[in-house]
């Protein structure tokens, strides 16, 4: 618990309590038209979240286009919507630390406040170039991305069992192959897909990372249905058939494109996965003890009752110890540590005690929280996803062992 006692420094204190006003005053109020409203496929919601960031978000509702854009202004005019991103790209470098502490207080609301899309892992390896007609754009939300790893047999071991190619032919990369599980693949303005470009050298400098824009000959998409949001497809099985991709859209070098792709996981599928749970977990408990109080059964309130306290005590428990673990993590990787095995370790937590926790939530209001008039169902879903997408527990608890026992890690303090 040291550093939730420490506190944070006093720009991310300040931030935190801006971030934390606005969520309660613009996006509380939108809730139940929200969830009133679901996402439709073949609906466009015009001015929502796209690419990678529809899926992140778990976008399941719907707003008209005024209401998305009053939500983008406000976060852009506040400077939240850049906060994490590099001061030299524009934004206000709150780093890793400001990143997590930001999207905790997003995720209190089912309607989350828009922020940057940006793909981080481009941030240091695009050429001019690619700077000018990607990043920036997806800075100011411009432009949205996917991420194309997974493939149908290359899932916990990408690096060892990735199938995709790419063959140099004249002036074009040629790519072959599936990925799956892409999330929001087919709305993305382009997809960072990685193929094999060195069958021998495979992930240590053989598989490079491309930039493919979305359409492109060759490249198309598959939808998979899945809980979380069965009235529309998030997730997307991508098909490449020879897809023709210039050598000026490989991101970074040739064959460090795993490297890139690790990048991009240790932050936003492990990091943010903690924040994530925080966040959702903080305003359920919230909503449970407030229902708590409320609910009257045999004359007296539940929140008399030492099974409900329980219940809330531990979710409180659950929720401080991953919001101390992510924001020392964070903070060790603004100070350039290596962090991969703790960012497992926050993965590993956010989803096993985020599962455990939202389901004594659940059980705290009983039938009312399986209505989908609240978000305690949709946030069940996330959290229980959570256990599985961006790594299966298992897989995190075997990079995690492995390290202990390679003697990487430090667990003496």
């Amino acid at each position: 618990m040291i550093a939730e006692q420490a506190g944070l420094p006093p720009e991310l204190e300040a931030l935190k309590l801006t971030i934390r006003q606005i969520v309660k005053d613009e996006c509380y109020p939108l809730e139940t038209e929200y969830l009133a409203n679901p996402t439709m496929e073949g609906v466009e919601d015009a001015g929502a979240p796209r690419g990678i960031a529809e899926a992140l978000q778990g976008i399941l509702g719907t707003l008209s286009p005024e209401k998305w854009a009053r939500l983008n202004q406000i976060s852009k005019d506040t400077g939240i919507y850049t906060s994490f991103v590099p001061e030299e790209y524009g934004g206000g470098g709150m780093g890793a630390l400001g990143h997590v502490v930001l999207d905790e207080e997003v995720h209190k609301s089912i309607v989350q406040l828009p922020t940057s899309p940006v793909p981080m892992m481009m941030i240091g390896n695009c050429t001019p170039e690619q700077e000018q007609e990607y990043l920036l754009p997806s800075i100011r939300g411009e432009l949205h991305y996917a991420f194309g790893q997974t493939e149908p047999e290359a899932g916990s071991d990408p690096g060892g069992m990735m199938q995709t190619r790419a063959e140099l032919d004249g002036d074009d990369w040629v790519l072959n192959g599936t990925k799956t599980f892409i999330s929001g693949a087919a709305s993305a303005d382009y997809v960072l897909v990685q193929a094999v470009t060195d069958p021998e050298k495979r992930q240590r400098g053989g598989i490079t990372m491309f930039i493919v824009d979305n359409p492109n000959p060759g490249l198309s998409f598959e939808p998979i249905r899945i809980w979380i949001n069965p009235t529309k497809n998030q997730q997307h099985t991508v098909h490449l058939d020879n897809v023709r991709v210039p050598q000026t859209k490989v991101l970074g070098e040739v064959g460090r494109g795993f490297t890139l792709g690790q990048k991009w996981l240790v932050h936003h599928d492990r990091l943010l996965r903690g924040s994530m749970a925080i966040g959702i977990l903080s305003r359920a408990l919230e909503m449970a003890i407030d229902w708590a109080k409320q609910r009257v059964t045999y004359g007296r309130p539940i929140a008399d009752r030492q099974a409900i306290q329980w219940m809330l005590t531990d979710v409180y428990i659950d929720i401080m110890t991953l919001r101390a673990a992510t924001r020392e993590t964070a903070a060790r990787a603004d100070a350039g540590d290596d962090v991969r095995v703790e960012a497992s370790m926050i993965k590993y937590c956010a989803g096993e005690w985020g599962c455990r926790s939202i389901d004594k939530i659940m059980q705290v209001f009983g039938g009312t929280g399986e209505t989908l008039d609240l978000p305690i169902a949709h946030w069940y879903h996330l959290l229980r996803h959570a256990r599985i997408g961006g790594g299966t527990s298992e897989i995190h608890k075997f990079v995690m062992a492995r390290a202990l026992l390679d003697g990487r890690v430090n667990f003496q303090g």
